[in-house]
């Protein structure tokens, strides 16, 4: 038995029997990397990772390489930390309704709720089939990203890949507010110019911030 194999017993033992909120966030980083570092003192390694990005939160935010750059986390632990924060971010998603979303208050009420609290800039691909039943909605680009510089090829690659007859485009304004700048109409347009002729159209685009959200279609704009 190695020299740690006692403590990780016990404290996995104390997960079991008492459950999460008996830890303190240092002892839930330690419990958790036990799975990517088998053979090191993930405390010193927790307390390392909280000293370096102030919370619990903001480790599991933070880029792979910042989190490889913290003495003791390889490449295993950093994409474990990027999973446990991406698995929560999905079984948090609002889960659709298997109904057809009729309308934009629909699609932006979704879409207010999927990005609340995010503080990364992220756009979001939602999917329809022919009768307006949400086939999939995956990140099309995210983390401090500017939508002007997103890929429209990749837009189209998710689109085509979800066999989708429709597609609404949606992402936030973490730090501003929910109205669609310049560069938000024109990378629009050129995803609905890059979809058309594929027979998939671009139904709206959403823009969330600050508990609110601006539809683009509902304000006049033409994305036919």
């Amino acid at each position: 038995m190695g020299l740690h194999d006692g403590h990780r017993a016990r404290m996995k033992q104390r997960w079991l029997e008492q459950g999460p909120e008996s830890f303190a966030d240092h002892e839930l980083l330690e419990l958790a990397l036990y799975f990517a570092i088998p053979r090191r003192n993930t405390n010193e390694t927790a307390h390392e990772l909280l000293e370096r990005f102030g919370t619990l939160k903001n480790v599991l935010a933070a880029d792979v390489r910042a989190l490889q750059d913290v003495p003791g986390v390889g490449q295993n632990a950093a994409v474990l930390l990027k999973l446990l924060r991406a698995v929560n971010e999905r079984a948090e998603r609002p889960a659709p309704s298997g109904k057809p979303i009729r309308s934009g208050e629909e699609t932006g009420t979704y879409f207010l709720h999927l990005l609340d609290g995010e503080t990364r800039e992220v756009l979001y691909l939602m999917c329809l089939d022919a009768k307006g039943k949400m086939l999939s909605c995956q990140a099309a680009a995210v983390g401090g990203v500017n939508v002007t510089a997103v890929s429209v090829r990749q837009v189209v690659d998710l689109a085509l890949r979800s066999n989708a007859t429709a597609v609404v485009l949606a992402h936030n304004h973490p730090s501003g507010v929910a109205l669609p700048s310049r560069a938000d109409q024109f990378m629009t347009r050129q995803v609905a110019d890059a979809l058309r002729p594929l027979g998939i159209r671009l139904l709206d685009h959403i823009i969330v911030a600050d508990g609110d959200y601006v539809s683009m279609a509902q304000s006049g704009m033409d994305l036919t």
